[in-house]
């Protein structure tokens, strides 16, 4: 049986939200294709149509969450101190941690530390440095800025966006793995501190 072209990019896609689903729940090494052919609802044989491999799918949704995530467009908004608290408290919040079916990279990162598979190492690596050059851009500018809380040294920047980083995704890692919600909030709230104390604001501060 022959398929349109649009029914194929709706089956391929319906691949990709099962894969990315998965892949940000338990991480590359304890998703089987057969486990996320049956959350997609289709035969197992269909997934080679789409892709070679698991690792070609999990490399695409990857990606495909790295543009979707509020991270990648954080050099695209405004240039304020808010707009950078607000990418620290979204992603730090509760309710966008169990928001497994619009997950963003950091759930990919968080899940896939320390993983042996050499493709996944390697988006691993690409996606850290990625994040990171922008972050430290971002930082970078607003430190310019004559009206920016931010009085640090440029020099402290680079070591400022690896500890920021280290803590965001190490929270999300913890708090996935502590099933009481109220300690789950607490590391978030405490890493979101962290983060703000890394930066020299206070509360008042980071929403200005």
């Amino acid at each position: 049986m022959s398929y349109s072209k649009e029914h194929k990019a709706k089956s391929k896609q319906r691949i990709l939200q099962s894969a990315t689903e998965l892949f940000c729940r338990y991480g590359f090494d304890k998703v089987s294709i057969a486990s996320l052919m049956k959350l997609a609802k289709m035969t197992h044989g269909a997934f080679y149509a789409h892709f070679e491999s698991k690792e070609a799918l999990y490399r695409e949704a990857f990606q495909g969450a790295l543009q979707r995530s509020r991270a990648s467009k954080l050099i695209k908004g405004p240039m304020a101190v808010s707009h950078l608290r607000e990418l620290v408290t979204g992603y730090l919040n509760l309710r966008d941690l169990g928001a497994q079916s619009t997950p963003g990279v950091e759930s990919f990162l968080s899940n896939n530390i320390a993983n042996e598979n050499p493709e996944v190492k390697k988006l691993y690596e690409q996606s850290y440095f990625g994040l990171y050059r922008l972050l430290e851009k971002r930082l970078l500018a607003l430190s310019k800025l004559k009206s920016s809380p931010l009085t640090f040294s440029p020099s402290l920047i680079p070591d400022k966006t690896r500890a920021i980083l280290a803590s965001m995704i190490g929270a999300i890692a913890l708090a996935k793995s502590i099933e009481q919600d109220e300690e789950r909030e607490a590391i978030l709230a405490a890493s979101q501190n962290h983060i703000f104390t890394i930066l020299g604001l206070d509360e008042a501060q980071g929403a200005t």
